[in-house]
This record gives C-alpha cells, sequence and structure tokens, in this order.
C-alpha cells in the first residue's frame, strides 16, 4: 500500500450507487524536509526494518500525501480517518486504551489521532483472537472484533475488524487513524472478510472507481478525489474504459505489456498492481535507471530520493505504459513534484522494486491512478483505465 490518503464527506447518490468524497493530505515528506526532520524520520525507518516481525501482507508505505476517508464504527458512531487502500484486505483502527505516543500522535504532526472507544459502543462484541499486520514501513497489531460499520453510505452491522493497541513509530507521524483494505480476500490477515465483500449486495454493480484531482503544490490538504461504489464516474472520468483481466486475485494484480520514456522501451511483459495506498510509482531496478538516464535525475542521498531540475520538468518526456495493447501516457506534471529542497530540485516519483522474482515487478501508485481513472471490478475479476479529468 500505500502512501497516504482521503477525508471523506460522505453522501449516499442514490440506492444502489453510492460516493465518497476525498480529502488529500499534507505531503509528509515535504513536511520534514521543511522542519529539518527528515534524515531523523529515515534513521528510524531504516533501524525499524531491522527489526520486523515475520509473516503478514507486504505493504509499500512512502510516507508522501495520502487519499483518505472518513468512516464510522460503533453504536453510537465514532468518527475515524483511514486510508482507503487497494493494496491490503484488512481494516484496522486505533485502540482508544492504546497510549503510545504513536497511538497518541506526535505533537509536531499536527494532527490529532481519532482513536475507537470500545466501551462507548453498544454493538462492539470484542473477539480474543490477535492480529498482526507487516507493512513495508511498519506493523500494527492488536485483536479482532466486530461492530457496526458505515463508509460512503454503506452500511455493515457486524464487520470484523482489527482494534490496534500497537503501531509502529511511523503512523504516529501519519494524518491516519487506521486502514481500510480494498483488496481481495485472499490477501487478507486472518481470513478477515474485507468490508468490501461485505457490501457488495447492496451495490447495483460489483464494482467501485477510484479518481484522484490533481495537486500541483504541495501540503494543500483539501478535497483530493472521489470514490464511486456500485457504478462508474461518469463525471470526473472518461466514459471509454478498457479493461484488462486481473492475473491473481490477491492484490489489484495485472500485466504491463511494455514500458517506454524517450528513447527507451522495454517490452517484456510484467505483473503490476494499482495501489491507492502507494503515492509514488514503483518500478523494475533495471528500468528506474532508464528513466533516471532519459530524465537525466540525479540521487539526492541526503534524502534518498531522485531529482531534476525543476525550471526544465515540463520538458521531460512522458512514461508510456502499454496494458492489454493501449497505450497509457504519463505526464512529468503527475512524477515530477516540487518538495521544496531547494536549490531549484524537483523529485521524481519513482521508487525500486529490487530485482527479487517473487511478487509484483511494479506498483502503479497514486502518480499513475490522477491521470488515469482505475475501475475496480470484483464481479468479473478485471481493472478498467479511464483518462481522468481535471481542471488544470
Amino acid at each position: 500500500m500505500r502512501t497516504f490518503i482521503l477525508l471523506a464527506l460522505v453522501a449516499a447518490c442514490s440506492a444502489v450507487v453510492y460516493k465518497m468524497e476525498t480529502k488529500k493530505s499534507e505531503n509528509l515528506r515535504a513536511k520534514l524536509i521543511q522542519t529539518g526532520r527528515y534524515q531523523e524520520f529515515l534513521a528510524k525507518q531504516h533501524e525499524s526494518r531491522i527489526n520486523l516481525n515475520t509473516g503478514s501482507q507486504p505493504f509499500l508505505d512512502y510516507y508522501d500525501d495520502f487519499y483518505l476517508g472518513n468512516i464510522t464504527l460503533g453504536t453510537p458512531a465514532q468518527q475515524v480517518t483511514i486510508v482507503l487502500d487497494t493494496g491490503s484486505s484488512n481494516l484496522w483502527v486505533i485502540d482508544a486504551a492504546c497510549k503510545t505516543q504513536a497511538c497518541n500522535g506526535y505533537p509536531d504532526s499536527g494532527y490529532t489521532k481519532h482513536k475507537f472507544n470500545t466501551t462507548a459502543s453498544t454493538t462492539y462484541v470484542s473477539e480474543s483472537k490477535k492480529f498482526s499486520i507487516q507493512y513495508g514501513s511498519g506493523s500494527c497489531s492488536g485483536h479482532l472484533a466486530k461492530d457496526t460499520l458505515v463508509f460512503g453510505g454503506l452500511t455493515v452491522a457486524n464487520q470484523e475488524f482489527g482494534v490496534a493497541n500497537h503501531l509502529a513509530e511511523v503512523f504516529g507521524y501519519q494524518p491516519v487513524d487506521g486502514i481500510l483494505g480494498l483488496g481481495w480476500p485472499s490477501l487478507a490477515v486472518d481470513k478477515v472478510t474485507p468490508p468490501m465483500q461485505n457490501v457488495l449486495s447492496q451495490l447495483d454493480q460489483p464494482i467501485f472507481t477510484v479518481w484522484l484531482d490533481r495537486k500541483l503544490n504541495i501540503s494543500q490538504g483539501g478535497l483530493g478525489g472521489l470514490i464511486t461504489y456500485g457504478a462508474t464516474d461518469s463525471v470526473n472520468c472518461d466514459s471509454t474504459i478498457t479493461y484488462v483481466p486481473l492475473t491473481a486475485k490477491t492484490y489489484w494484480q495485472f500485466n504491463i505489456d511494455a514500458f517506454a520514456i524517450g528513447t527507451y522501451s522495454e517490452s517484456k511483459s510484467q505483473s503490476s498492481i494499482s495501489d491507492t495506498g502507494t503515492s509514488w510509482v514503483g518500478a523494475p531496478a533495471s528500468i528506474l535507471s532508464a528513466i533516471v538516464k532519459q530524465t537525466k535525475a540525479t540521487f539526492d542521498w541526503t534524502n534518498e530520493l531522485y531529482t531534476v531540475d525543476c525550471a526544465t520538468s515540463s520538458s521531460l518526456p512522458d512514461l508510456i505504459f502499454t496494458i492489454g495493447g493501449t497505450k497509457y501516457n504519463v505526464q512529468a506534471v503527475e512524477y515530477v513534484l516540487d518538495l521544496q529542497l531547494g536549490g531549484g530540485k524537483c523529485a521524481i516519483t519513482f521508487f525500486s522494486m529490487g530485482s527479487g522474482s517473487f511478487g509484483p515487478q511494479w506498483i502503479l501508485g497514486d502518480t499513475f491512478i490522477r491521470q488515469y481513472c482505475n475501475v475496480y471490478d470484483i464481479g468479473q475479476a478485471r481493472i478498467g483505465f479511464a483518462k481522468a479529468h481535471h481542471s488544470f
């Protein structure tokens, strides 16, 4: 998954189609760079990766900008802000009984955690079974429970979810109270049924559509997109949708037939996942090297990212993904990001997936999804892409 996400103003649009407006968080990486705390943050992340617990599902977190949604749990309803993540399949929230700094949130993060008070809900049912999820840059653990969940106007009476009483330090910096996974059931830890599978009978169609708005400036916050449950988004997305079959029912996984940028092209078929929880694009190491060459990017060892000159970024070539025989161009406006690094430098939004043979070779995160609406078709086990509409 993930990097971070959307604040939801929830509105039911009809009896069978539901929409959830999302809010884009401040850019955490930029905020830490501006306050001179990013190197300390990176050091803590490197240390945490040395002591990872075993098991559970991978989740690549680039602790950058997120798209968040508001949900409620319990009776009476308690609101929490969660990451809407197609790269994982579990729902969890922070236990109000957890008093660690990570659970409470760091004071200088600018965000107050909204923890779930289990004793205040009359419909809450605790379970003795423990849960533990290991993400790429953090973890959480606690116990399972059931309670009434409402998201995007949809209600699940007895949703099973995790009540987290231990969080990795990284979550203390982030403007989130939990994660709602939108992946497939086979990806779920502890065989918990994901919320989407529990609401399919309420929808006109077993699909949901993600549209992410374009934000050229960092740390803006505000409304950042829309998730439409049960239908395609005919307002923010082109009517022409091109579908490809999934290659696995775990992540939203499919094949990229070819990739090109500038004078470089690669026609080898490689697996990829669509992940709303990852802000940037994860690419094979060899292809990332080609991207660096074509964009003339240099590596910033202090901040651990690739940079280009902001002034010349508009002249950089498109990324061209071929998926299911259709070419999808991603412009530099999406993959060049001004993090206020200084010296006229901007980041390019890529990270290396390494050279391992297991798992997807690509992660198409928010950089790609902003350019193309993603239509997640649960009923036909396929994913569709349509050009996203933006005001600029």
